[in-house]
């Protein structure tokens, strides 16, 4: 019997913040759940790890399909299409920040479903809940049964308790228990529902597709089926989309918006819009910004692909430092690959990416990435670098130092492992062995996106909890596991 392939993390991605979901929905199409895989393959940047789609039909009732993978892997199938008929669909492709990290049970694959006394719903979770562990405690000691260990199942399980009497009704009473960020995608026998958090952490938008309704976590995912933008979601907003069109409410206090800066410099496909801006266009004024405040004399502006890549164009133009692509990625490596050896397993980084080394040798080269986290990948490209001849390497960062860990639905390591927790500026380029390393700073970033003014620090426009340790919502689990936050100043 043929032995099962180990497949393991990338090692490149290892050392990046990872977006922890992507999710959509459409109301309103013959065969729904065709037009949510699309949707779902162009947030496939949101999460590799795995995706799920549930489609109602009102002959056939809810049909769901979960599986690990790749949207083009699973969801382009007939076969598995076939199950999924009906007018409404959600979807959601993960990658794991609660739950069972790196151990993903096809239980904690969402959407997640259930029957309710007037009827079944499915829903679809973008963020992390930071009160989950108290929730699941006082859910579990009232008779609740959990299936999976996501914290998007407490959501379920409050509405289960509720007494409202629809299920938007029962959604809103659920949410008023939730912290933390989140943007939600549900669906019953004839509505979609869509929900973003009082801050509006986490990105959510609508579009118009025909005669019905489409949610994405991005626009990207709009112009992949051919919905025209409509409008965001607003923070605290919830919208309940039926035959009749678009009925909006805002069931949560008001409060000031706190959307996740993070999503411009790394996370959002550069083709998207967020906040009416382009976010190339975002990503170039970031790299022009970094231009202005640590400019140095090199030869080469190269970026660190792909995510560098508009910052390092923003960077050239504003230096006059010639652009060039001195690392070209390997497009068809894949987020994991098999390691059959262990030599194979030591070429790590050097399997996604090599270095174009007849115009790196002799020249003096600054290298442009969007963060540094635990500096591991920073180092393996620096001594590539190094080794194809360039005469001095210079780090050029398009956001400010990560000293913070996310709570509210980024993948970040421990505090302790993120290099900038520990290290100062200097002591990080020395540890990295490179010729000079600045980052953006927190005021100049905030100008990039767009804040003539920069960050206003008493009232912060965007959450950039990872950056400043300001965290917009207190993450009540995890100080009761022992995390200490920032100390006022």
């Amino acid at each position: 019997m043929a032995q099962e392939p180990v497949f393991r993390a990338d090692p490149f991605d290892n050392d990046k913040l990872k977006e922890e979901c992507g999710i959509f929905g459409v109301h309103g199409q013959q065969d729904a759940a065709n037009f949510v895989a699309l949707g779902l393959h162009a947030l496939q940047h949101r999460g590799q790890e795995a995706g799920g789609i549930v489609a109602h039909h009102p002959e056939h009732g809810f049909n769901n399909a979960r599986r690990f993978g790749y949207v083009r892997d699973n969801f382009t199938s007939h076969s598995v299409m076939e199950t999924l008929p009906g007018p409404v669909a959600i979807g959601h492709v993960r990658y794991s920040t609660a739950g069972s990290k790196g151990q993903t049970s096809i239980r904690d694959v969402q959407p997640f479903f259930g029957e309710f006394s007037m009827g079944g719903a499915a829903i679809a979770h973008n963020g992390n809940i930071t009160n989950a562990d108290a929730l699941r405690r006082e859910l579990t000691e009232r008779g609740s049964i959990f299936q999976s260990s996501s914290d998007s199942e407490c959501i379920l399980h409050l509405m289960a308790r509720s007494l409202q009497r629809t299920i938007p009704e029962r959604m809103e009473d659920a949410l008023r228990r939730v912290e933390g960020a989140f943007s939600v995608v549900a669906m019953t026998r004839t509505k979609l529902i869509g929900v973003r958090d009082p801050l509006g952490v986490r990105p959510l938008v609508l579009g118009k597709l025909g005669d019905g309704y489409a949610l994405s976590s991005e626009t990207c995912g709009l112009d992949i089926i051919g919905a025209a933008f409509v409008r965001e979601i607003k923070p605290g907003e919830m919208v309940v989309i039926t035959d009749n069109g678009v009925e909006s409410s805002y069931p949560f206090r008001p409060q000031r918006p706190r959307f996740c800066i993070f999503e411009h410099v790394y996370f959002s496909r550069p083709d998207s819009i967020l906040g009416g801006r382009s976010v190339y266009e975002t990503r170039e004024a970031i790299g022009r910004e970094l231009a202005k405040e640590n400019p140095v004399e090199a030869d080469l502006v190269c970026p660190v692909p792909d995510s560098g890549t508009p910052a390092a164009i923003g960077f050239s133009l504003e230096s006059g430092i010639p652009y060039a692509m001195g690392i070209i990625r390997n497009q068809y490596m894949g987020r994991t690959f098999i390691e059959p050896t262990e030599q194979i397993r030591n070429m790590g980084v050097r399997l996604k990416l090599n270095v174009n080394r007849a115009l790196i040798k002799g020249k003096r080269v600054i290298l442009v990435d969007d963060s540094v986290v635990r500096g591991t990948t920073s180092r393996k490209i620096k001594e590539m670098i190094l080794d194809a001849g360039a005469k001095e390497v210079h780090f050029r960062i398009a956001s400010p130092p990560t000293a913070w860990p996310c709570f509210y639905g980024v993948d970040t390591p421990q505090r302790e492992k993120l290099l900038a927790a520990t290290m100062s500026e200097e002591e990080m380029r020395q540890h990295l062995e490179v010729d000079s390393l600045k980052f953006i700073s927190l005021d100049g970033l905030y100008r990039a996106v767009g804040e003539a003014k920069g960050r206003d620090p008493q009232h912060p426009q965007y959450c950039d909890a990872c950056f400043s340790g300001e965290y917009p919502v207190k993450p009540t689990d995890m100080i009761e596991k022992g995390f200490e936050m920032k100390a006022a100043e």
